[in-house]
């Protein structure tokens, strides 16, 4: 593609083997399918092989053919690193080579996923908070401690260098690069044909499943679970749990700890959250009714105790799944296409 006079510059996505297609398609769809329809210059958009060798298997699925590489990713404005395909592996010398001099010439660095790794193994993360897929996050920090490593976000803007979770977050980033670069209209153009929201309030803790263990792993502590999920609303303690399992409290919180990584009340805690988060999404009942049936007590502590799990009050929360809902891409939630809130 040609910059167009005026266009928001060059943007060079380094291709690796074995890279994650998901992370590979975003800025493929958000910065390089030209949108003609929104009268504005676009961006010259190069997928670029660092080993420039022409060809880059990713997941050994489909192969890319381009005839950019090296120089590109160090002359171009903003260069997009997507998630690697091994975050315990190094990444090719080639690579970190590119996005040093890049860096060094002046261009916006931005990662997808795990591609913060790159961007760490560069030395370029060094002082900085970073963001990446909460699952990496620990292997992140323990591999690079002097990047400040954030699991609970979904990007950081750290100026000439963006950071970005797993998955549909790297949606979020490259809306939030195009909305920096040519508008809000122009991003909620793009999120409408993606049928995403423009933006996503609240940070990775809304999209962390609570660990429930699997019946087979424990079949004693099971029922027990399955007990308490249906009396969400009584006043569970410890002492209770333990005697409805026939145990003593000590043993209770040994058999929790080896099911779940955690104590029985902070299970109950967890559990007592995610259903408000269902009852938020999927029904209009005011606050002190919802907080009752979760076992939160009042409104006042259901939305000290929501927003220090989820990162974000439960009115904020139920107005973005609403604004998704009456979004253009509702109609596509009415005839059985996913929600427009994407989880990722």
């Amino acid at each position: 593609m040609t910059q167009q006079p005026g266009g928001p510059g060059r943007v060079a996505v380094a291709v690796t083997d074995g890279m994650p297609i998901l992370e590979l398609a975003v800025p493929c769809h958000v910065f390089g399918t030209p949108r003609p329809d929104l009268h504005t210059p676009w961006y010259d958009f190069r997928l670029c092989n660092p080993t420039e060798t022409g060809t880059a298997p990713a997941r050994q699925w489909f192969t890319t053919h381009t005839p950019y590489g090296y120089r590109e990713i160090v002359e171009a404005d903003t260069v997009i690193v997507p998630a690697s395909a091994d975050v315990r592996g190094e990444p090719p010398a080639r690579l970190l080579d590119a996005v040093r001099e890049a860096h060094e010439r002046g261009a916006r660095l931005v990662s997808l996923c795990s591609g913060a790794f790159v961007l760490a193994a560069a030395g370029l993360l060094d002082g900085r908070r970073a963001a990446t897929h909460w699952d990496h996050a620990p292997l992140l920090a323990a591999r690079y401690p002097r990047v400040e490593v954030d699991p609970t976000v979904l990007y950081i803007d750290d100026g000439d260098i963006l950071t970005s979770a797993g998955g549909t977050a790297g949606i979020d980033l490259c809306l939030h690069v195009l909305r920096k670069d040519l508008g809000a209209r122009v991003a909620g153009s793009v999120a409408r044909h993606l049928v995403v929201p423009a933006h996503r309030p609240g940070g990775q803790a809304q999209y962390i499943e609570t660990p429930v263990p699997p019946t087979e792993t424990d079949s004693g502590l099971a029922p027990l679970l399955h007990w308490a999920a249906e009396r969400l609303h009584e006043p569970l303690t410890a002492p209770r749990l333990a005697r409805q399992a026939g145990t003593s409290v000590r043993t209770l919180a040994r058999r929790f700890r080896q099911a779940t990584g955690t104590t029985p009340l902070q299970w109950l805690q967890a559990q007592r959250i995610a259903r408000a988060k269902e009852l938020l999404e999927t029904t209009d009942q005011p606050m002190d009714r919802i907080a009752e049936q979760c076992g939160l007590g009042g409104a006042g502590n259901l939305r000290l105790h929501f927003a220090r799990s989820v990162g974000i009050p439960p009115t904020e929360y139920r107005r973005a799944y609403r604004a998704a809902d009456r979004s253009p891409a509702a109609s596509c939630t009415k005839v059985g296409y996913p929600s427009p809130l994407l989880r990722g």
